[in-house]
């Protein structure tokens, strides 16, 4: 059960705060009924500290229905969270009371400062080390937001850097996600006549239209869980091999195979919608990497890379 191990975090504390408890008693206290609290307890008794000998396991017993525990000590202290947990929950909020959702909101604001006085000086200072700034076209983001939730049709000027072109759009919002640290817009796309995700950041004009959003039925959000890229069998089959340097690659982008060749060097299956994309890739990886397969790209990288250097002879 997905409630279990929190429901275990609170029945040991609860437990050593009251030696004797009932079974029944506990059992109504935490919605069970008492095989449900028993199974529980046989969990508990079987937890405990690296070693698993009987001095570091929890000793707990129930006999007559009264509830016993005993070396549970290190559960039942308060958690307490390192720098670095704290630090990159306070980056999280702030990043959170940048959102026109949420701006304004005093309650986060008293959250943040709670959070940084019980944390110290130590997490306080490296979060504040992080500017944390909402990379989006002036506006962009509130107007897209605001679209999305009052279903209203919103007109796009898109940047499209596969193709470096501006693109007109007019487009019914379905919802406003964050994913991989970027805002995206997604909605169908009546040029596209498709679902699309838009970047924020690459919006360079939006306005909200005076229509209501009226989505075909087909339109339903994607699954952004494993990225918003999503390759498909007809997009180009590229192969490239990179080093330990350029090992991000399978890691950030989807692949269809991952080959390892030793000396931590791979051999990296994935697809592409175009070419261009690919050639900004390969000029990234730099030494780290190289196009192996189609021809045709590899000599375009070539290319590309003469023309970047000529620029500064």
């Amino acid at each position: 059960m997905n409630d279990r191990l929190p429901r275990l975090l609170a029945l040991v504390p609860y437990l050593m705060s009251h030696p004797g408890a009932q079974v029944p008693e506990v059992a109504r206290l935490f919605g069970l009924n008492e095989k449900q609290l028993i199974d529980d307890l046989q969990l508990v008794w079987m937890c405990g500290l690296p070693g698993h000998t009987p001095g570091d396991l929890i000793d707990v017993s129930w006999d007559g229905g009264e509830i016993l525990i005993d070396n549970a000590e290190t559960i039942a202290r308060p958690l307490k969270l390192g720098v670095d947990e704290v630090s990159a929950l306070l980056v999280a909020l702030r990043l959170l009371a940048e959102l026109p959702e949420f701006a304004g909101t005093e309650a986060l604001g008293r959250v943040i400062a709670k959070l940084e006085q019980a944390a110290g000086d130590g997490a306080a200072a490296v979060s504040n080390q992080v500017a944390v700034e909402v990379d989006a076209a002036p506006g962009a983001l509130a107007t897209v937001t605001t679209a999305a939730r009052h279903k209203r049709r919103v007109s796009l000027r898109y940047y499209v850097p596969g193709r470096d072109e501006v693109t007109p759009r007019e487009v019914d919002p379905l919802r406003v996600v964050l994913v991989d640290g970027h805002h995206y817009l997604e909605g169908w796309c009546y040029r596209a006549e498709a679902m699309r995700m838009f970047r924020v950041d690459r919006i360079l004009a939006v306005d909200m239209l005076d229509v209501a959003a009226d989505p075909p039925a087909e339109a339903e959000p994607m699954d952004v869980a494993d990225g918003v890229f999503r390759p498909s069998e007809s997009d180009e089959l590229v192969e490239l091999e990179v080093t330990p340097a350029g090992r991000w690659v399978s890691e950030y982008y989807p692949v269809e195979s991952l080959e390892e060749l030793g000396e931590g060097r791979q051999r990296v299956t994935l697809r592409a919608r175009d070419q261009t994309w690919l050639v900004r890739l390969a000029l990234r990886l730099g030494d780290s990497g190289r196009v192996i397969r189609p021809e045709s790209l590899a000599e375009r990288v070539t290319e590309t890379a003469k023309e970047a250097l000529a620029n500064y002879y």
